[in-house]
């Protein structure tokens, strides 16, 4: 059997929040090698102009979680395309402490960066993507369907994307949309880099490559992804070639979520 009608990414209007690093930059530099045309969006110009000079992407420099930025990035996506067919809600961050440490204004900035940017974002793409049928991939994270440690906006912003997702495959599909949500795990970019570093000093590891180590010591591919690899699996989800899937949640985390963690002595103690 042949792929998919309509599988291909050629010619297909491509926009990404949070399109200047990291998942997104990797994502971008994936569409637009498959003759894409790519718009990246984000807060801050210049990371956006690297990728753009990069890849051969359009930049728009918008606040996803405000209705009028937007609205105007729609706007300006449809003037010079006349269409949009794919979304992909990336933008996040935010939320790095437990709930008695979180007051009032980092609980709205975690919210507003992980939940609110989706939210808003998909409401104002819905009818240009209802005109053409088109896919929203929101970007979840393994801390949407786990916790980590004090990362308690982070958790709720992250999980409450999988019930976005869920109900917006649950009201548009009979239009013809499709949305999913892709969970990745542990993926090497600038965020995690920092991440890394930091842990590395706290844990007195030599280097950021032995934090990763330590980081993916339970997982079962024992690393983590690169920003490519997550890239590949929006871009499956942003394409004909899946079809016949909506609402789903894909996990991409190395096999994290399949370890049972009280089982976790065992391979420590090499039984």
């Amino acid at each position: 059997m042949g792929l998919a009608v309509g599988s291909t990414v050629s010619g297909r209007v491509v926009v990404i929040t949070g399109g200047g690093t990291g998942i997104g930059a990797a994502i971008a530099e994936r569409y637009a090698a498959e003759g894409a045309h790519v718009v990246v969006v984000g807060r801050r110009p210049e990371p956006l102009e690297r990728v753009a000079k990069a890849v051969g992407a359009r930049t728009i420099v918008a606040d996803a979680a405000d209705t009028a930025s937007a609205k105007a990035a729609v706007a300006e996506v449809l003037a010079t395309f006349g269409r949009l067919d794919v979304l992909v809600a990336n933008a996040g961050g935010h939320g790095f402490s437990p709930v008695g440490e979180t007051d009032d204004a980092g609980w709205e900035a975690a919210i507003r960066a992980n939940l609110t940017t989706a939210f808003i974002m998909a409401r104002e793409a819905l009818p240009a993507l209802l005109e053409s049928k088109g896919q929203i991939v929101i970007v979840s994270s393994l801390a949407g369907l786990f916790a980590g440690p004090s990362v308690a906006g982070y958790t709720v912003g992250k999980h409450a994307l999988i019930g976005l997702t869920r109900t917006l495959a649950r009201d548009y599909g009979k239009h013809g949309v499709r949305v999913n949500a892709v969970c990745p795990g542990w993926v090497q970019t600038p965020m995690a880099d920092e991440e890394m570093d930091e842990f590395a000093s706290h844990a007195g590891l030599a280097s950021r490559e032995e934090a990763y180590a330590a980081v993916t010591a339970d997982v079962p591919l024992r690393r983590p992804a690169r920003p490519a690899e997550i890239a590949s699996v929006v871009r499956f989800l942003g394409s004909g070639e899946s079809s016949y899937i909506t609402g789903s949640v894909i996990v991409a985390d190395g096999g994290s979520h399949v370890v049972d963690v009280p089982t976790i002595a065992f391979d420590h103690a090499g039984m």
